[in-house]
């Protein structure tokens, strides 16, 4: 039984153009805003080892010098309406979103089409995005966070695309020049498998008909595919990856190994599965067990990323150095749970009615509606997927999540990374 209080097939328009542009239209007039997101397919996987964050460099100059208008004067225009539109790179896509009153859409939609067709990467605002960048690693470098994540990425995804930092290194960063930018964007940049979602007061024929005006006719030739992504095989066992920073107090830690793509049939059930595992209520088991009743953690999670390719599912912690090894065999032993005893009907069903309950909260904002309906398209879930979801979660069973933990978790088979005053131990 489809759910008709949320966007579906009746209420979402649907027209892919001859140049391959997916456009999405939802209607809603509840206020006079417009929000319209999508993705460009051109990502990370298209760059090589030796100018890694070329992606996320050239998605970040786009509005830095258009035709016709340059760094300052699209900016000013936007802010004179009190408009926004940012673009942001990533693995496989580069994404796009833009918010403004219905009055504004035009000059919105005309900077997006100048942005995509027409950028002009000028020399200045290479090097001074380039020492944005920069000085971006410098931090992470001194963040226990994130190099964790990082050591994790690159420990797990050695010898595969995702184990290069889609930000990039300082080496790789300096060496990116104004030719490389140019050459990436036009061989990866164009309208094939493009995706635009507009949400807000706005009707869906004139949405429409206002994409087919500033990027109907726009086409790119040499536009190239984004590659398949190789499947990654799990460790065959525990691998441990050190990052020590000297000064820190605090060990932050990440461990797992590669989950399901987001297309996987089995998908949900892994996704319920850690949802208990590691996110409902004090972050799940894992947070229950490690904060809550041992004391072991600062913070205590889990994680499912789900995306087009093999991406991690991780656990997370914050710990005090003498209390790292314990908080990893305590994230062991909750992975082990979860793989040995069926979930209690009343646990199971508390999760259930928690990932039900908590989607009218996740669609208030048209912002929110919109990333949700490009999500629907890039994935193929269906313009119903959001009037199903809460069926589709209702009916996961107990084996299936049972069988969930045991084909995408692992006590024996996982990188730890540890990035802070680290001793050397095994786990």
């Amino acid at each position: 039984m489809q759910d008709k209080r949320y966007p579906g097939s009746e209420s979402i328009r649907r027209e892919t153009l001859p140049n391959g542009i997916t456009i999405l239209v939802y209607e809603n007039f509840n206020s006079q805003s417009v929000v319209i997101e999508g993705i460009v397919r051109a990502g990370a996987l298209q760059e090589s080892t030796e100018k890694a964050g070329l992606a996320i460099f050239t998605a970040d100059m786009l509005m830095r010098g258009m035709q016709g208008l340059d760094f300052d004067q699209t900016f000013e225009l936007l802010e004179s309406c009190g408009a926004s539109l940012d673009f942001g790179g990533g693995r496989h896509l580069t994404q796009f979103s833009g918010h403004c009153l219905v009055e504004d859409i035009d000059l919105v939609l005309d900077l997006l089409a100048r942005a995509l067709r027409t950028p002009l990467f000028p020399e200045p605002q290479i090097e001074r995005l380039r020492g944005q960048i920069l000085t971006g690693l410098k931090i992470r470098e001194n963040d226990t966070q994130r190099m964790a994540s990082l050591g994790f990425m690159e420990t797990l995804y050695k010898d595969h695309p995702y184990g290069r930092s889609v930000h990039g290194y300082d080496a790789s960063i300096v060496s990116i020049t104004r030719d490389d930018l140019v050459d990436f964007y036009r061989h990866h940049f164009g309208p094939e498998g493009m995706i635009v979602a507009i949400v807000g007061a706005i009707r869906s024929e004139v949405a429409l008909a206002k994409i087919v005006d500033v990027l109907g006719d726009w086409n790119s030739a040499q536009q190239q595919p984004i590659p398949q992504v190789p499947e990654m095989p799990r460790p065959v066992t525990v691998v441990k990856k050190e990052i020590t920073m000297p000064g820190k107090t605090q060990v932050d830690l990440v461990m797992g190994l590669p989950g399901p793509c987001r297309a996987a049939p089995d998908y949900l059930h892994a996704s319920l599965m850690n949802t208990i595992l590691g996110e409902f209520g004090m972050m799940g088991r894992i947070g229950q067990n490690l904060r809550e009743e041992q004391g072991l953690a600062y913070y205590a999670s889990s994680h499912l990323a789900g995306g087009l390719g093999p991406t991690p599912w991780s656990a997370n912690a914050g710990a005090a150095p003498e209390d790292v090894e314990d908080a990893v065999d305590g994230i062991k032993l909750e992975i082990m749970r979860m793989q040995n005893e069926l979930v209690v009907p009343s646990e199971l069903a508390d999760c259930q009615s928690y990932r039900a309950g908590s989607l009218p909260v996740s669609l208030e904002t048209n912002t929110a509606i919109a990333d949700t309906m490009v999500d629907m398209e890039l994935y193929d879930l269906g313009l119903d997927f959001l009037q199903r979801f809460p069926d589709l979660i209702h009916s996961i069973s107990a084996e299936q999540i049972q069988a969930a933990a045991q084909k995408y978790l692992s006590s024996e088979q996982l990188v730890v990374a540890m990035a802070g005053p680290v001793r050397s131990e095994q786990c």
